[in-house]
């Protein structure tokens, strides 16, 4: 029998790569081998599925960003590269019809990753950029709060507008005109690291 982990693992795999709507639990069950009724056993209904699984995918990249800071955390602007490094080989696998079926159907999974992303941008890395510039690493005229909001808040609306940018750039030259260069410019001269030495 599928355990509840695997249907997890396996939901969300299909929720961002074909959207969560289009996606059935009909679809599921037969891909799985399983019957309807099996995911009942463990879900009350679709949205709670659609929520549960997106909530294990960002804690998985939850854990991913705590392990970065703990391995690199001597380093708050290396920090802040690596976690949006990581979230690009995430969302390198959303196709956009996922980020919008939440906000049009699924509205606790919609709240949930709209936390996440508040959560990431305004907590961690504005406090990671924070510690940089107390260090000196980043220009003291820098507003963070207002870099935070235009660079950092909502990539993934930036990245999945109407032309979704990952079927038209390659992802490491999104990365580099979205956080690398961004970064390289409010650094002060005493600042360096391997990813501005590259570019």
């Amino acid at each position: 029998m599928v355990t509840k982990a695997e249907l997890l693992a396996y939901s969300i795999t299909k929720f961002t790569q074909f959207g969560s709507k289009h996606v059935t639990l009909d679809d599921l069950a037969n891909d799985l081998g399983i019957s309807k009724k099996t995911i009942y056993t463990y879900f009350e209904n679709k949205e709670d599925l659609v929520t549960s699984s997106l909530e294990s995918l960002l804690n998985e990249y939850k854990e991913d960003i705590n392990g970065l800071i703990k391995s690199h955390g001597k380093d708050p602007i290396l920090c802040v590269i690596l976690i949006y490094q990581r979230g690009f080989e995430y969302l390198k696998y959303f196709k956009p019809s996922f980020l919008f079926g939440l906000e049009k159907y699924y509205p606790k999974a919609n709240l949930l990753f709209n936390n996440f992303v508040k959560e990431l941008s305004h907590n961690i890395v504005y406090k990671l950029l924070k510690q940089a510039q107390e260090a000196g690493d980043i220009k003291e005229d820098i507003n963070l709060e207002l870099l935070v909001k235009i660079y950092f808040f909502r990539i993934d609306n930036l990245v999945f507008k109407k032309n979704n940018l990952f079927e038209s750039y390659g992802k490491a030259e999104l990365f580099k005109h979205l956080v690398i260069y961004n970064l390289k410019g409010i650094i002060t001269n005493n600042y360096t690291n391997a990813y501005f030495d590259l570019h």
